[in-house]
This record gives C-alpha cells, sequence and structure tokens, in this order.
C-alpha cells in the first residue's frame, strides 16, 4: 500500500494515465461457437487487472485501460460475447452470465495468470461479483463501481417507472415506444421488437433502449441519451434484454447477497455515485454490510465510469493497490 501523500500528490496520483497501446491482442476460441477478443496492455510483468465491462453488451474501450498506472500494471481487457471485436457479433445464443464465467477462466489459464485483481462497473459489477463467488481462490481483491446484483427491485427500478419518476420527459419517450398495453413490462416489449425481423425497426429500439440508459448515466445530464451508433445499439440492446429478460441466469433472486459469505475474505473496493440514477447507492450499502473486508466510497457523481469523481476515485484506489 503506498503511504498517504499530500494533498497535491494525491490529487496527482488520482490523474487518469494515456490510453498506452495494447502490447497483444488476440482472439481465444471458447465453447459455444463463439471467439473471445483479448487485449493487453501495460507492463507484461506488472500486477494483473481484469477489467470487466458493462452493459451486458457494451464491450471494452481504449479508454478503460486509463485507470492503471501502466508502469505498473498488466491490464486484460475482453469483450464479452456477442460484443465488441468477439464474434458472432450481436448473438445471444450460447450466452449466459455462466458462460461468461467460463470465459474469463480460459482467459487466466491462457495467459498463465495464477490470481488477479477484478475491476468493473455496473454489469461488470454483477460478473465481478458472481466470478468471485464462483472461484475465490483466483482473486485477489475486487475493484467495483455502480453496483448492479441483477435483482428484480432493480430492474424494477429503471424499467417500472422508478428512475422515470425523476426523468419524466425521458421515460415518456421510451415508454410510448410500445402499445399502451405493454407498458406493464416494457423488457418483454422491447424483446418482441429488438429480437423481430424488420431491420428498421430492430435498430430504432435498440436506439431508443441504449439512449434511455446513456440519458441517466450521467450527473449534469441534458435529458437525451443522443443517437446511439445502430451496429453498437443492435449489440448492447440485445445482449442486455437478453440477460434482464433472463434474470441474469441466476439460480434465484438477490443470489448475489446469499453467497457474500463465499468471498467475506477477500477485499472489496466500492465506488458509488450518491445521485446514480441506475443502479441508486441502495444497494452498495446493502452489499457493503454483508462484505467485511470492503470500503464503500460514495462520491458526488452519477453513475458512468467517465464521472471525474468516480473516475478520480477509481485511479486513486488502483494507485494504493499496487
Amino acid at each position: 500500500m503506498l503511504e498517504h501523500a499530500s494533498h497535491k500528490d494525491a490529487k496527482a496520483r488520482r490523474t487518469l494515465y494515456p490510453a498506452r497501446d495494447a502490447f497483444h491482442q488476440q482472439t481465444l476460441e471458447v465453447s459455444g461457437g463463439h471467439s473471445i477478443y483479448v487485449e493487453q496492455s501495460g507492463r507484461e510483468d506488472g500486477e494483473p487487472v481484469v477489467v470487466l465491462h458493462g452493459g451486458p453488451g457494451g464491450g471494452c474501450s481504449p479508454a478503460m485501460r486509463r485507470f492503471f498506472d501502466p508502469d505498473r500494471y498488466r491490464v486484460i481487457l475482453f469483450d464479452q460475447r456477442g460484443c465488441g471485436k468477439s464474434r458472432p457479433y450481436a448473438s445471444v445464443e450460447k450466452n449466459t452470465t455462466w458462460d461468461l464465467i467460463e470465459d474469463i477462466e480460459v482467459i487466466r489459464e491462457a495467459l498463465g495468470i495464477r490470481k488477479w485483481t477484478v475491476f468493473g462497473g455496473s454489469w461488470g459489477a454483477t460478473l465481478s461479483l458472481l466470478y468471485a463467488q464462483t472461484h475465490p481462490a483466483f482473486v485477489k481483491a475486487l475493484v467495483l463501481r455502480g453496483i448492479f446484483t441483477m435483482t428484480q427491485a432493480e430492474l424494477d427500478w429503471f424499467y417500472g417507472g422508478g428512475a422515470g419518476q425523476f426523468w419524466p420527459e425521458a421515460w415518456t419517450a421510451f415508454s410510448n415506444m410500445v402499445d399502451k398495453e405493454e407498458r406493464g413490462d416494457l423488457i418483454e416489449a422491447y424483446r418482441k421488437r429488438l429480437f423481430g425481423k424488420i431491420d428498421a425497426d430492430v435498430i430504432r429500439f435498440s436506439r431508443a433502449w441504449a439512449a434511455w440508459e446513456n440519458t441517466l448515466a450521467t450527473l449534469d445530464s441534458k435529458g437525451h441519451g443522443g443517437k446511439v451508433p445502430a451496429y453498437y445499439a443492435r449489440a448492447f440492446s440485445r445482449i442486455e434484454n437478453h440477460y434482464f429478460t433472463n434474470k441474469g441466469f441466476l439460480r434465484e433472486d438477490k443470489q448475489i447477497f446469499a453467497d457474500m459469505n463465499k468471498i467475506k475474505h477477500i477485499p472489496g473496493y466500492i465506488v458509488q455515485g450518491r445521485y446514480d440514477m441506475i443502479c441508486p447507492p441502495h444497494t452498495a450499502h446493502s452489499l457493503h454490510a454483508l462484505w467485511p473486508k470492503s470500503e464503500l466510497r460514495l462520491v458526488r457523481a452519477g453513475h458512468a465510469m467517465s464521472e471525474p469523481a468516480i473516475a478520480s476515485e477509481l485511479v486513486g484506489i488502483m494507485n494504493e493497490l499496487a
């Protein structure tokens, strides 16, 4: 652990790092006819950290390398099944939480890593927790942001009108995309259209699904999610809807909470936006209460990893762990 620094030094240590180029890129063949894109950056003999992106279906980006000192960390990023540079693109076939956990193990073994830090936000935090609960022996620490645990209450909040009470204009635009009699279950209503046969309709509803989430992601949102690129929207929206329709493929609601005893010995760091409209801080607080070795850091921010207060805290934590 680094010693406490002066205020000036601490601020300097929390600056995002330049996105150094990946030193190795590869595609790994995994089960179910999928291939997974994996990249490594930073220091080849550095402390290994695997980054689990959000969504499901979001994909990784070079900006995700910027939370880690490239002279200290070996940073492993990969695109989960169906998104980014992984193939087949936008596919939900043989695409479940447990397939992703299997893929993470394939990556770890292929790279010869005995133990690593797991870093993830939003759905990436969900997957990080489930991976750690399944394979605790291989996890050195968990660094999580914007806690989401795939419970019915969380899905109801975001797709049942809870968040919509704070963003009524955006909620109206999102919910009014479907017939009035279908608005009681927007996940199902959108599923029918996201997997429809008319490509123009698929793109229109994919963009609407992604825009609803984008609208609420940042503290200074202007109330619209912008025009999401069609290629990205298709994978993000279809895969995310697929997972939410199937309740994350978990055995029970609140499974993560029920299994927290499995990782009670693993250090955990939770960075949570106080004003997160997608994943309200109540869930992070409840998780922290069940996790003796966790630290909860509430910051003045919304949901996105790019929020300045969240980014600063994540960089600071990774520098402490280094």
